[in-house]
């Protein structure tokens, strides 16, 4: 069974159908920039626009970077403040003529993770971190997500933690991966003292270079692994909610 997936991010929008047997892509996907300023009627034109290339028709998952609850888009931190209070669902159902599931962006990997990734067969906390443009979390414990959990805005330093670890900020300050190393630790550090998973999955873009940092972090006392959908997580994830409905 094939479900379309997208993925609304700070700097791109992708999407394809899922295949929900495997928890893959069935076909590679579609991928555009996201629009700036990120408003929600050229986001949402831009969601069609990848939607429309596999001439899809039928349900389809989308994740937001932020928090949603029951459709409204609750908070936007690295995309246009007239998301805040916006039912996107609604928004982004009647533009595209089909259902639409929205959720938030790293929650969806999660569940992808969980189900087919990294995160498969294991019990207790969970804890899934995308650093991108900004930091997505997703917490499972037993399983069960605690949805919107947003760890990214922890404060780290005197700032929202995503203003110093994200791969954004390694990438605008030049920094060599010893030198952001040292900041996910110091990030991982303070999320581990409030959660104390046994697990950590590390998803977004980065992932696919988790060779380059990962083996530099060692003050950690949870397991440390890369997703295994890497990037594609969120669309995967999108596509299960999309499939419950």
């Amino acid at each position: 069974m094939n479900v379309f997936g997208v993925d609304i991010g700070g700097s791109g929008i992708k999407g394809a159908p899922v295949d929900l047997e495997r928890g893959d892509l069935a076909e590679e996907r579609y991928k555009v920039l996201t629009p700036h300023p990120a408003e929600p009627d050229t986001v949402v034109e831009s969601v069609k626009q990848v939607v429309d290339h596999f001439g899809w028709s039928g349900p389809v998952g989308v994740t937001f970077p932020g928090v949603v609850m029951d459709g409204v888009t609750r908070t936007a931190a690295n995309m246009h403040k007239g998301w805040i209070g916006t039912d996107a669902r609604a928004l982004l159902s009647d533009a595209l003529g089909m259902p639409v599931t929205l959720l938030n962006d790293a929650d969806a990997a999660g569940i992808a993770e969980m189900s087919f990734g990294a995160g498969h067969g294991h019990d207790g906390t969970v804890v899934l971190l995308t650093f991108g443009t900004g930091i997505g979390s997703a917490v499972f414990v037993d399983g069960r997500l605690l949805p919107n959990t947003e760890l990214g805005h922890l404060e780290l330093h005197g700032h929202d933690a995503e203003k110093r670890a994200s791969s954004k900020v390694k990438e605008d300050h030049e920094m060599t991966w010893k030198q952001w190393a040292a900041r996910v630790e110091q990030y991982l550090a303070h999320v581990e003292m409030l959660f104390s998973p046994g697990l950590f999955v590390i998803g977004g873009g980065v992932s696919r270079k988790a060779d380059k940092f990962l083996p530099l972090i060692n003050g950690i006392r949870a397991q440390i692994v890369p997703a295994g959908l890497q990037n594609n997580a969120g669309i995967v994830g999108a596509a299960m909610a999309a499939a419950k409905g």
